[in-house]
């Protein structure tokens, strides 16, 4: 689309100018050319720049260029009320100067600091600010998109507040879904079509945030600061993004995690039936899996591979991976 608007724009341009230098002289044409080649460069290179900084960096140069502009005039004013006739003669350069340095500081002041600064969420994304104060922001990371089992989640009301979706999550899906590995492109797709469900349902506020950060590459550090300037929560099911939220102190809600948690409780002794499947690791196991995807492990079960058998627990055992269940067969 950019594109196309770039090509536009120079067409109208190189059109215009047919038409404003018919019957003029041939070194008025040349200047004209040259000064539109020069036009282009500084068009080429103001885009360049624009692509650089985000909406965000932007608006925090303006503001700390026009509050550094302000401090500065509050100087000079207090300046000139001091009165100092040693410095009369040093004053056409001491006044330009102290609007310089203010408006420069403080500019710079505000650009280094930007994503910190929380007002500016009042201008950049001030659909997010309309919101009730009382609602809680979440943001959502690419896996817990594609997973899917988010909109599940929210359909049955367990998340409250509002559903963030960052601009720079919308990218990575779209790549993923044109990618040439049809297993990606499949799983980005899935992503996109969860992301057009769960806007099409009322019950769920799901909002776009076009806030990024240009200086820095790894979309899981993105959503890590953009948790923190929003004070909001990660949702997702990558272990690496969960401890590096948790070391920043960003809250996480892991899918995972809560799915190994609303797992039935099984105590020893309790008998259940499963169907074995495969050789365990040990000489004589054999595995089975429950419903909701639990590991059944059952001595001397081998003997009954492919066949569904009474069991009963000696232990279970809770991992990083999820539960594993323990058994021997109920006839031994």
């Amino acid at each position: 689309m950019i594109i196309f608007f770039r090509t536009v724009f120079i067409a109208l341009s190189m059109l215009l100018s047919s038409l404003y230098f018919v019957d003029r002289p041939y070194s008025m044409i040349l200047t004209a050319a040259v000064a539109g080649v020069v036009a282009l460069l500084i068009l080429i290179l103001v885009e360049y720049v624009l692509h650089t900084f985000s909406a965000r960096m932007f608006a925090a140069a303006i503001i700390g260029l026009i509050i550094g502009f302000t401090l500065g005039h509050l100087i000079n004013l207090a300046y000139g009320a001091l009165n100092i006739t040693v410095l009369d003669q040093f004053s056409h350069i001491i006044t330009p100067l102290i609007y310089h340095l203010s408006g420069f500081f403080v500019m710079m002041y505000f650009i280094i600091n930007y994503d910190e600064i929380t007002f500016l969420d009042k201008i950049v994304s001030p659909e997010l600010q309309n919101a009730d104060e009382n609602m809680s922001y979440k943001i959502l990371d690419t896996s817990v998109i594609i997973d899917g089992r988010i909109a599940d989640l929210c359909d049955t009301g367990f998340i409250e507040g509002i559903l963030v979706i960052p601009n720079f999550v919308l990218n990575e899906l779209q790549m993923i879904a044109d990618s040439a590995d049809s297993i990606k492109r499949n799983r980005g797709r899935r992503g996109l079509d969860i992301l057009n469900k769960m806007q099409k349902d009322q019950t769920i506020m799901v909002k776009i945030t076009d806030m990024d950060f240009a200086d820095i590459s790894e979309v899981d550090a993105k959503l890590v600061k953009l948790a923190k300037i929003m004070s909001a929560k990660v949702i997702t099911n990558d272990y690496n993004l969960n401890k590096v939220a948790e070391f920043h102190g960003v809250p996480v809600l892991n899918i995972n995690q809560l799915s190994n948690a609303l797992k039935p409780v099984v105590l020893p002794g309790e008998d259940m039936r499963v169907a074995l499947i495969k050789e365990g690791k040990d000489v004589n196991q054999a595995i089975g899996y429950l419903d909701d995807g639990t590991m059944v492990v059952v001595e001397n079960g081998r003997k009954r591979l492919n066949e569904e058998v009474d069991v009963t627990v000696t232990s279970v055992l809770q991992t990083t991976a999820g539960r594993m269940i323990f058994t021997r067969l109920k006839e031994n």
